[in-house]
């Protein structure tokens, strides 16, 4: 049995803590009192993966076996999750490929001729040759591409179709091969609470007029007042779509031996970690900039399968987060005056590419502030504290609707629903940028919209936001202020949490959900 997550209270004899800053990282001392969150240990991993593979396919939840739904005339599609999850990428060969073989090979044995594959990857960038062949291994690439294995496109108005309409009045259209389907195979590798299963394969398939009527993508927390907009997608898919998915839960993944002290509790460090952290915090600040971004950004992990589920959408997805608990959840007493978050360079969106600092702001104020179960660890009017350099990078290729987000919509305004009503349908309708999505590799123009909007909730119940290492211009843009240390950052935000405020500091996220009382 794996340990559970616990706070220590930080006292005279708390060794300096562990945080991330980027593409960087070092330790910090938090005054005394302040409350860190560790995440319980990782579950076991399965030991046989290709032998739970098979027990899940044969012994679904609330259906029947894969192989009882296959017939010769099935119109199978196999529907991917893109390589935004998990963040850094699974070291070859990933679950997903393990899973898409399997089911591949029980419909080769059952004569099922009619098989396509499509990664869903929604308003994200298309994935490359590279990238497509990484996430389904070489043998698959080779023998669907480039007729049956397909990116999602979320303006081939030729390939959408509609499937019915939500409870509030909107159509949904979704992709036409998924739509047209009489069996689809749905396989996702889910690490957190507020990904997987219909919601977001909805969202990931729909096209952009669907996307943007029910705001999908606002999904800022399961028990937020945007999550039934994405319910609402899942619902009508689920209804007029055969689905049987298959999920994946992963461990807090496995770093290469000499960043072995990155998962480890501060005070468990033996000598050889010690040395370790010195010697590698040294050469990343002293490597060139460059070399520490590739290093960085195309850093891969491997993680371990704590369990493999299939069936039903519903009932796969109670299970997936019974596991997800288990291994994430952390009771906390009660909220505090300021919350840290160190951010590190990695995020769903910046996989091989840049975290920009928009991608850095949804990552700060969408996914670890709501890293939490029933209230957010952060009270509301409190502070929040994030280390990140919020450099202004972009990616050329990946980033051009960002770019102009950046220097045009938040010179105006950093408000959502200003942001949503003025600029989103302008951007989204740029032809450049629907060209470069569709035939490039560039986020669709709408993209940096849904992610500034998954920060709307912190935007609204932090009182402060301070940005410690940040670059001021930038941060300033984004509606940040910045320190150059914790203490620092401590005494600008006494104004609005006085003197002696509770701290509260998520080690690990977005491992670690506060499960807050």
């Amino acid at each position: 049995m794996s340990r559970p997550g616990f706070v220590l209270e930080v006292d005279e004899r708390t060794p300096p803590v562990l945080i991330h800053r980027g593409e960087g990282f070092g330790v910090e001392r938090f005054p005394l009192g302040t409350h860190v969150v560790y995440p319980p240990d990782s579950l076991p991993a399965v030991r046989d993966i290709d032998a739970a593979i098979a027990l899940a396919l044969q012994h679904p939840h609330g259906t029947d076996p894969l192989r009882e739904l296959l017939t010769p005339s099935t119109r199978l599609t196999v529907v991917i999750d893109d390589i935004c999850t998990p963040a850094p990428s699974m070291r070859a060969p990933d679950i997903r490929q393990r899973v898409v073989e399997a089911v591949l090979e029980i419909a080769a044995e059952q004569q099922v001729d009619d098989v396509e594959l499509v990664a869903a990857n929604g308003l994200q960038r298309r994935m490359t040759a590279a990238e497509l062949r990484h996430l389904v291994g070489e043998r698959v690439y080779g023998s669907f591409t480039p007729d049956r294995l397909h990116n999602h496109d979320a303006e081939d108005r030729a390939n959408l179709v509609g499937i019915g309409a939500t409870d509030a009045g909107h159509d949904v259209e979704i992709n036409r091969r998924v739509a047209e389907s009489d069996l689809v195979v749905h396989v996702s590798v889910v690490t957190s609470a507020i990904a997987g299963n219909c919601r977001s394969l909805a969202a990931r398939i729909a096209s952009y007029a669907t996307v943007r009527d029910e705001n999908a993508y606002a999904t800022a927390h399961p028990g937020s007042d945007d999550a039934p907009a994405a319910d609402r997608l899942g619902v009508v898919l689920e209804r007029q779509v055969p689905i049987f998915v298959v999920e994946a839960t992963l461990d807090h993944g496995d770093s290469a031996r000499q960043l072995a002290f990155l998962g480890k509790r501060e005070w468990e460090w033996s000598l050889r970690d010690q040395a370790a952290y010195v010697g590698v915090k040294r050469l990343n600040d002293l490597g060139p900039g460059r070399v520490r971004h590739r290093i960085w950004q195309h850093a891969q992990a491997s993680y371990g399968v704590t369990a493999v589920c299939a069936g039903r959408p519903a009932e796969v997805r109670a299970r997936t987060l019974e596991t997800l608990h288990r291994q994430q959840l952390t009771e906390v007493d009660g909220q505090s005056d300021v919350v840290v978050f160190g951010l590190p360079s990695a995020s769903a969106s910046s996989v091989n590419s840049i975290m920009n600092p928009i991608l850095a702001m949804s990552l700060g104020l969408g996914v670890y502030f709501n890293s939490f179960r029933g209230r957010p660890l952060l009270r509301p009017g409190g502070a929040l504290i994030l280390y990140h350099p919020m450099q202004q990078q972009f990616h050329p290729v990946h980033h051009p609707s960002y770019i102009d987000f950046f220097e045009e919509v938040l010179a105006e305004t950093t408000d959502p629903a200003t942001i949503a009503s003025k600029y989103q349908d302008q951007f989204a309708g740029d032809e450049w940028y629907r060209h470069l999505y569709r035939n490039s590799y560039a986020f669709h123009g709408a993209h940096p919209f849904l992610m500034w909007y998954l920060g709307a909730r912190a935007l609204a119940h932090a009182g402060d936001i301070i940005c410690v290492g940040a670059d001021r211009p930038t941060a300033s843009r984004l509606g940040f202020r910045t320190a150059s240390t914790l203490a620092d950052a401590l005494e600008m935000a006494s104004g609005k949490v006085g003197r002696s405020p509770s701290i509260a500091y998520l080690h690990g996220a977005p491992n670690t959900i506060a499960d807050v009382r």
